[in-house]
């Protein structure tokens, strides 16, 4: 089977979808495999390191125009044009961009999008957004270290002690709990918040220290149980005492990491601007909803600029949309790992062609679009 590895052309991604390491393993099972010149350079993939793994060095209509087609981001109008009716795509497409999956359905493509994977133990090793997720709680943590005036661990010396640094994770899944882990190696105090009561024993395991609000009713309770690992909006009256706990820590705090995010809905916001107002001068926030917020451009915070860091009120607010981009050979390996063990499901040894088993739940969940239609429901 011809598999193509076009460039990403979206403002900023530095991802490659396949690496040489995949690529080998892709050629050792009797594929084709095509990457567009310069696909991978930003992630440290060179062209010759994938001539070396056995893949040919093509333009982007040669990447483009194979029967199945592996990327990072969705293709544009410009890509769509180059790639042939009939042909398979798989990549991070947005489940919830219904004008981008009608494209790619006129476009008369059978697409996956690896987002909509069930969060199940067979599905680990292929979930895209738990192991972009760890990359971004990571990078977070770095990038909050370098705006910050001041040092994260407690240092004692000749001239006086240096206080630890106050941290506060909003929102621990992948990413707030890899934020929580970094911050702590580098020796900062930290608290952590989040609406489902399993993530404390978690957040404790770190070193952290879990901002408790208590379920007043039953529908309190079982919204913050969340569905299939995924958070649920919370009732009113939860939030409203949430918000109170929130941001006695927030005032304290000298670095906020919100990573708050519920699929197919704005990001909740979590950090008000009376709360920036309380934060000390020079303290930052790190918003890793950036770019996902009720207004598009904002995040868990209102005062978030997509692609900016701003200061306002004393305070620095980085709101970088794609953190996973930041550090593109590391978040390549993973998510080329993770679409080769998807391919499994549709690419099964010695197949010629592209099978989309029905009957696979991971497989069923990623289809997006068919036979010119829009699968996902």
């Amino acid at each position: 089977m011809q598999i193509g590895v076009p460039a990403e052309t979206m403002a900023g991604e530095t991802r490659v979808a396949v690496t040489p390491e995949t690529a080998k393993k892709l050629v050792a099972q009797g594929h084709t495999v095509r990457v567009q010149a310069g696909a991978g350079l930003a992630a440290s993939a060179t062209d010759e390191a994938y001539r070396a793994a056995g893949a040919e060095i093509v333009d982007a209509a040669g990447a483009l125009g194979c029967d199945l087609v592996l990327k990072v981001r969705g293709p544009s109008p410009e890509e769509l044009a180059l790639m042939k009716p009939g042909a398979t795509l798989v990549g991070m497409l947005n489940p919830f961009d219904a004008e981008g999956l009608q494209r790619l359905a006129s476009a008369g493509l059978t697409s996956f999008a690896l987002e909509a994977a069930p969060r199940t133990t067979r599905a680990q090793s292929m979930d895209v957004l738990s192991s972009q997720a760890n990359i971004a709680g990571y990078k977070a943590v770095m990038m909050a270290a370098n705006q910050y005036q001041r040092l994260f661990p407690m240092l004692m010396t000749a001239a006086g002690t240096i206080k630890a640094a106050r941290v506060v994770v909003l929102g621990v899944g992948v990413a707030g709990l890899q934020a929580i882990a970094t911050a702590k190696r580098l020796g900062a105090v930290i608290e952590a918040s989040d609406v489902r009561p399993a993530v404390k024993e978690q957040v404790e395991s770190l070193g952290a220290k879990f901002i408790d609000v208590p379920y007043e009713t039953p529908e309190e309770k079982e919204a913050a149980e969340g569905v299939g690992g995924y958070a649920r909006p919370m009732p009113q009256s939860w939030l409203d005492r949430q918000k109170a706990e929130v941001a006695k820590r927030v005032a304290q705090a000298d670095v906020v990491i919100s990573t708050a995010l519920i699929p197919g809905r704005p990001a909740p916001v979590l950090i008000t601007e009376d709360m920036v107002k309380s934060m000390k001068p020079g303290s930052v926030i790190v918003d890793i909803a950036a770019g996902k917020g009720p207004n598009g451009h904002d995040g868990n915070c209102p005062l978030t600029e997509a692609g900016k860091t701003v200061h306002k009120h004393g305070v620095y607010i980085i709101g970088e949309t794609n953190l996973p981009a930041l550090v593109a050979a590391d978040s390549s390996a993973l998510y080329a790992r993770n679409v080769l063990d998807f391919l499994k499901l549709i690419c099964p040894k010695d197949a010629t062609a592209v099978q989309v088993p029905m009957d696979d739940d991971i497989v069923a969940a990623c289809l997006m679009t068919q036979g010119g239609e829009v699968k996902r429901r």
